[in-house]
């Protein structure tokens, strides 16, 4: 069902690859303001490209000159790109690794049921996005993908392949990232085979792929004697798979501020009908005391913090018109029970809400609560990949920052490029 290809990947420079851990940037919807004004400061950084100080045809420019002046250079052959991420989670010192590998993927229409996604997108960013595509022909970083297989078959391939790394560093998560890269022709075919019988579900990027659609859709449309090959119907992205153990996906808490009334009991009242409410002695225990547990929350106030559980008939009160796979969601139950419900912010007001917050750490949810920066955290666990295959699979989407998988890809180990006379394998080539 999915399309893949191997690409000839831009990459900095031997020289410049010495220095590569002072290249690599976050994301471009993850990346602060700080990081920006830091990273700024090397003239090469990957930021340039993905988050540019000017315009977009000042991204391009600068492309160009990077070209001419080799601080980017394209590998002669198609490859596979294997990346590795090693890393541990808060509380723990064992080492995990998330595998995945980097390639060309046919940017298929959301109708098309191939590339399923999980969220909605936000059309400023997705225009954002369209605008730097277009002026530079060039996909600055992979978005991430999961396709399933139980029987691992490329798992082989991959962990010979990393045997030999092309780089090593470790990036601004602590985490450390190797890459490296597969020619073998018959071995490429093994992974364009194996992915043809999957259907894909996007994990992170929905903006970049959103993007690479809405461009495709415009090439097309200009383009007489379009054939299908052409670099614009293809799109960057790391595949991973849903059966490897080592796939993370951290909870999202929300904070609240700002709210004009706001009592501890009246909310605590609102929640009795629906929820069963038990104080917690000690907020740091929180998160232990709600893990697992479905249709659990924390709710830490300023003095005080409780431990709520939604009595299992209290969902078929819920009103908001979602198919069931969507509404049995922790997140959708906090979002109906508690916010709307009980903290008085209606659905609709919710997504562009500047009362509600997104926090992913537990101690800076503490924090900001005892110090009164907030009003409320509300404590959440992390959504299982069973429940994100599931609402992918049904057609429907997730409330807004329900999946945060860690960790996030970099930006600067390679780019990719959809200029026609770039993107195209050499005569030599078999694909």
């Amino acid at each position: 069902m999915a399309d893949i290809v191997p690409l000839r990947a831009w990459r900095y420079n031997r020289d410049l690859v010495q220095q590569l851990d002072e290249l690599t940037s976050p994301l471009f919807d993850v990346v602060s303001e700080k990081q920006r004004k830091a990273l700024y400061q090397n003239p090469h950084n990957s930021i340039y490209l993905s988050v540019p100080q000017g315009s977009a045809d000042e991204a391009a420019c600068l492309l160009e000159q990077w070209k001419l002046t080799r601080v980017l250079e394209q590998d002669k052959l198609p490859g596979i790109y294997v990346y590795y991420q090693y890393f541990t989670l808060p509380g723990t010192h064992k080492e995990l690794c998330r595998k995945g590998f980097i390639c060309h993927i046919r940017a298929y229409d959301w109708s098309d049921r191939v590339i399923l996604r999980h969220e909605n997108t936000i059309p400023k960013a997705v225009n954002d996005r369209i605008e730097l595509l277009e002026k530079t022909l060039l996909q600055v970083s992979p978005t991430h993908g999961l396709y399933t297989d139980s029987t691992h078959e490329l798992e082989r391939y991959m962990d010979e392949a990393i045997q030999n790394p092309l780089y090593e560093t470790e990036d601004y998560q602590g985490v450390r990232d190797v890459l490296a890269v597969i020619h073998d022709a018959e071995v490429i075919q093994r992974f364009i085979d194996t992915v043809k019988t999957k259907t894909i579900i996007l994990a992170d990027g929905h903006h970049r792929y959103e993007a690479s659609l809405e461009f495709r859709k415009k090439m097309m449309s200009s383009n007489t004697t379009h054939t299908g090959h052409e670099g614009y119907n293809f799109h960057l992205m790391y595949l991973t798979n849903t059966e490897a153990d080592d796939l993370k996906i951290l909870p999202t808490h929300r904070l609240i501020c700002g709210l004009a009334y706001f009592n501890e009991q009246e909310i605590l009242k609102k929640l009795e009908p629906n929820f069963i409410i038990k104080p917690i002695e000690d907020a740091d225990t929180i998160n232990e005391i709600i893990a697992g547990k479905p249709w659990a929350f924390g709710l830490i106030f300023k003095e005080n913090a409780y431990k709520v559980r939604l009595k299992p008939e209290a969902l078929a009160t819920m009103t908001w018109p979602f198919p069931e796979v969507v509404k049995k969601l922790d997140l959708t139950v906090m979002h109906y029970f508690i916010i709307e419900k009980a903290l008085g912010i209606s659905g609709k007001e919710q997504r562009q809400s500047e009362n509600i917050l997104f926090d992913r750490s537990f101690s800076d949810c503490l924090k900001k609560v005892i110090t009164g920066a907030v009003q409320l955290a509300i404590i959440t666990n992390e959504v299982s990949i069973e429940d994100v295959k599931n609402v992918c699979h049904s057609g429907a989407t997730m409330p807004q920052k329900s999946t945060y998988f860690y960790p996030k890809v970099i930006c600067g180990f390679l780019f990719s490029s959809i200029k026609q006379d770039e993107f195209q394998t050499p005569p030599y080539s078999r694909f």
